[in-house]
């Protein structure tokens, strides 16, 4: 898969505040089904759509034991965001540090007339 098409699976699971929260919750260790849901007021079926997203962007895994299945952080794929998230501050910062440059450069022209 192509590394913005990686990307766009993983801001696209990242986008929705329920799956934040369990990310959140994940990162505190490992948790099933039945766990991860208990906080949130919404039909399992539901809820497990959005364990869906997250294990097809491949920021979780999980494993299943007799019936139940218990997810974990795979954190791998966060670095993509990472990755993407530093170089668009790197970008930003570049483009101020020239208008900043810029600006010094006005100021001194205007003191001197």
């Amino acid at each position: 898969m192509a590394q913005s098409a990686v990307a766009d699976d993983v801001f696209h699971a990242l986008s929705n505040s329920t799956r934040r929260k369990v990310l959140e919750q994940l990162s505190l260790g490992p948790a099933t089904v039945s766990e991860l849901a208990a906080p949130f007021d919404m039909k399992l079926p539901s809820f497990v759509q959005h364990l869906s997203v997250l294990e097809q962007s491949r920021l979780v895994k999980s494993k299943k034991r007799g019936r139940v299945r218990t997810y974990e952080i795979a954190p791998k794929r966060f670095k993509v965001a990472e990755h993407w998230l530093t170089e668009q501050r790197q970008l930003w910062e570049a483009r101020l540090d020239r208008f900043d440059e810029y600006v010094k450069q006005l100021e001194e022209r205007e003191s001197k007339s």
